[in-house]
């Protein structure tokens, strides 16, 4: 949030799993969170000076909040859904229970819906709206929530074995910075394990429209906001200070009737742009012609139309002693000279 932090607590239902224990946990907080902080100007990130500000945080909350607030907004959680039970499985490939785990933006618990408390023990789960908070999912996981900014995480170093985040780090000014407190949070040996949005998302929708407006306007504005690709993923890990980086991506392609049908569940996933540059009004002859564009270019044999969803998978470990390494250069004790060999050894045991 571009005004302030805020870690006001949501209380929870008597007798439910999730619950709050503000005097042990509020000494694990930053010291200059406790009593609240001014957050940075429009002008900078909240994580550095000198760092792009490409998104309208403020604009994100209210999405984010309106989203949550529909009747309805559990039919637009599929995506959110399925890529939090892929990220799910990544934990679940880990032979170990996580004692404390942070699940950074998971709003109403996509991740922790599936997950059970042999692998989780106890999960603490921020997000920057408080509406998502407030329809969290309950499961059999001791849960506690904090609305808190993914830009200012509000936790001493060394407090989590494990850190989770699906589908919001996309949204942060500050990648790097973001990637950087995750790494201090971790404890050592402990593990990130998050999914992001990236690559060529919504290429189809992003070409319709830049088509359409340049055919009806003689120019066209951002739609789409931008993405980070996978090799640059991999370096921000690298640079943060994170070993042993795993980094893949998925596409997942949903089908939608029209091109209507694709903005209007983008907007209940709170996935729609909050770029200070983005164009607050598409007309209306440009939605039409893009529209025919989408369907021309896109367009299946049934008439629905694709939307391309690229997840770039990370997973990184905090440094320990205890940890595998690398061996040391020159220690190897055969050649890749040697290979070309094999055949004629194995020939002359036959013979």
């Amino acid at each position: 949030m571009n005004s302030r932090v805020s870690l006001r607590l949501l209380q929870t239902p008597a007798g439910s799993s999730c619950s709050w224990i503000w005097s042990s946990w509020c000494r694990r907080l930053r010291p200059g969170l406790r009593s609240g902080w001014s957050g940075p100007s429009r002008g900078l990130s909240g994580l550095g000076r000198g760092t792009m500000n490409v998104f309208n945080r403020e604009m994100k909350r209210k999405q984010k909040n309106w989203a949550a607030s529909l009747q309805d907004s559990h039919q637009y959680d599929y995506l959110r859904n399925e890529v939090g039970g892929r990220v799910a499985d990544r934990v679940y490939d880990i032979a170990r229970t996580f004692p404390l785990a942070l699940d950074i933006g998971g709003g109403k618990g996509h991740i922790a819906q599936h997950l059970t408390k042999d692998s989780v023990e106890r999960l603490f789960l921020t997000d920057v709206s408080h509406q998502n908070l407030k329809v969290h999912r309950q499961t059999e996981i001791q849960t506690h929530r904090v609305l808190a900014d993914e830009e200012f995480l509000p936790f001493r170093e060394n407090t989590f074995d494990l850190v989770l985040s699906s589908l919001t780090l996309h949204w942060t000014n500050d990648l790097p910075g973001a990637l950087r407190q995750i790494h201090q949070v971790l404890k050592p040996d402990g593990v990130f394990i998050g999914a992001m949005v990236g690559g060529e998302t919504l290429y189809e929708l992003r070409c319709s429209l830049q088509l359409a407006e340049m055919e009806r306007e003689g120019g066209f504005s951002p739609h789409v906001s931008p993405y980070t690709t996978v090799t640059d993923l991999g370096n921000l890990l690298g640079q943060a200070g994170f070993s042993m980086l795993t980094v893949d991506i998925d596409e997942i392609q949903v089908y939608y009737p029209g091109i209507v049908e694709v903005m209007t569940d983008l907007q209940g996933m709170a996935e729609s742009s909050c770029a200070w540059n983005r164009k607050s009004l598409l007309h209306r002859d440009s939605i039409l012609a893009a529209a025919a564009v989408y369907q021309e270019m896109y367009g299946s044999d049934t008439g629905a139309i694709p939307a391309s969803f690229h997840i770039l998978y990370m997973i990184g470990w905090k440094p320990h002693e205890s940890q595998a390494k690398p061996a040391k250069r020159g220690s190897a004790t055969a050649s890749f000279g040697d290979l070309s060999k094999i055949n004629q050894l194995s020939s002359t045991d036959r013979s």
